[in-house]
């Protein structure tokens, strides 16, 4: 090789590795690699209702419900009603045998009657006349005392002119003191029959009268007892017994249910008790889908002493009697209401070590930022943000477990479904 072309060849590598630095020299001075971004699923807070919702298993009774049991043993002589009888309070239902009763009840009505044919003899009568007797006796005796006092004190003035013997005024002094005698005891005897005799006399006479009434009323009480009528509006749910049959004491003879209205019984524990409070809303669902709205309106103050939950009470109207009693049902009750609440998905919420609330919120350039906030209720899958956090705001709905502050995060993807019949075979 020439020297002018080894010359030449110097050059050249001279000129390469110059190039070669400098493309080596601006490469490193190019920004770091990007940072990786992760995808999350992101929505945008928003307000809305939320509904705290308890949801619990509770069992259906009636409205109201009576055992009809007879208060006296006797065999059914006839039954008006069926079961599956709608009935209405007083209707007769059924009758037992009184033939007996109604004997009883005849004899003592005749009692009565004596009785008070007797109250009004007595004292439309008799105590008038013995009254009236005792006053014409009295007015006899002060009669004659008065005329044997002039007697006497015309024969004292004659004996003490020596007009008259003392013997007849002895015989005078006599009769005066018999008169004076006399009209004490008639005296006496009105005094008493005023006082004594005719209220004794009365409140006999009442008495006996009181004492018939209280035995003709008992027995047409318990004539009474031997038609079975209906305490409540209802169905006859249960009829046990057939004509001619005794139903056995202290046994219902007749059930019937007042199903207009049931009542669903639960028991829920004490937090959730805690929340409720009378005229709460609450869904009924009973199988086959059947549902009902109902209103909270029994809270119990105690609790069971064997479950140590607290019996709830739900009523809801039940006209087409779609709800039967004994039914085992759903319940839902709306606790706690928001009308216009922040709202984010239940996953949103994250819990620190230290016990905080925390949110990954997404700002515009897709940066992951923790912030603390305060929730309210929740239910439904959604949480109600209190305090940190405004409408509007993106925050991470999944995928903000063990994520770093600040990391680039972008909404996951979700694939399209293929249109139908778009399937290769």
């Amino acid at each position: 090789m020439s020297t002018r072309n080894r010359s030449l060849f110097i050059a050249g590598g001279v000129v390469v590795v110059a190039i070669a630095a400098i493309l080596f020299f601006s490469r490193s001075k190019e920004a770091p690699a990007s940072e990786p971004v992760v995808a999350v699923q992101m929505v945008k807070a928003g307000r809305k209702p939320i509904r705290q919702i308890v949801t619990t298993e509770a069992i259906l009774f009636p409205k109201k419900q009576a055992a009809v049991t007879p208060k006296i043993t006797a065999p059914v002589r006839r039954f008006y009603v069926n079961r599956g009888s709608r009935v209405h309070a007083g209707e007769l239902l059924a009758v037992l045998e009184n033939r007996d009763l109604a004997a009883a009840v005849t004899d003592s009505k005749g009692a009565f009657e004596q009785a008070q044919a007797t109250y009004q003899t007595t004292t439309g009568a008799n105590l008038p006349e013995d009254l009236k007797k005792s006053e014409l006796d009295l007015k006899t005796a002060q009669e004659a005392l008065d005329a044997e006092q002039k007697l006497y004190d015309s024969r004292e003035a004659l004996f003490n002119q020596g007009a008259l013997p003392r013997k007849e005024l002895d015989q005078a002094r006599v009769s005066l003191v018999q008169a004076k005698e006399q009209y004490q005891l008639a005296n006496q005897h009105y005094a008493a029959a005023l006082a004594i005799g005719k209220p004794q006399g009365e409140k006999s006479a009442t008495g006996q009268l009181t004492s018939a009434k209280g035995k003709f009323e008992g027995a047409a009480a318990q004539l009474s007892y031997t038609e079975i009528r209906s305490p409540i509006d209802g169905v006859v749910t249960d009829r046990p017994l057939y004509p001619g049959e005794t139903p056995t004491a202290g046994s219902a003879l007749l059930t019937i249910m007042d199903t207009s209205s049931v009542i669903a019984k639960a028991h829920i524990p004490q937090d959730d008790a805690a929340i409720l409070k009378i005229g709460d809303a609450a869904t009924i669902t009973a199988p086959g889908d059947f549902k009902a709205e109902g209103k909270v309106t029994l809270i119990s103050p105690a609790l069971d002493p064997n479950s140590t939950t607290v019996e709830v009470w739900i009523e809801a109207p039940n006209p087409s009697g779609a709800l039967r009693p004994g039914t085992a049902v759903n319940l839902q009750i709306v606790a706690r209401l928001e009308e216009n609440a922040i709202a984010v998905p239940a996953s949103a919420i994250l819990k620190s070590p230290e016990g905080e609330t925390k949110l990954m919120v997404v700002s515009d350039d897709g940066i992951a930022q923790e912030r603390v906030v305060e929730i309210g209720i929740s239910g439904e899958g959604d949480v109600q943000v209190t305090k940190g956090l405004n409408a509007g705001e993106t925050v991470i709905a999944s995928g903000a477990y063990g994520l770093a502050d600040k990391t680039h995060v972008k909404q996951i993807e979700t694939a399209a479904a293929p249109a139908p019949g778009s399937e290769k075979e």
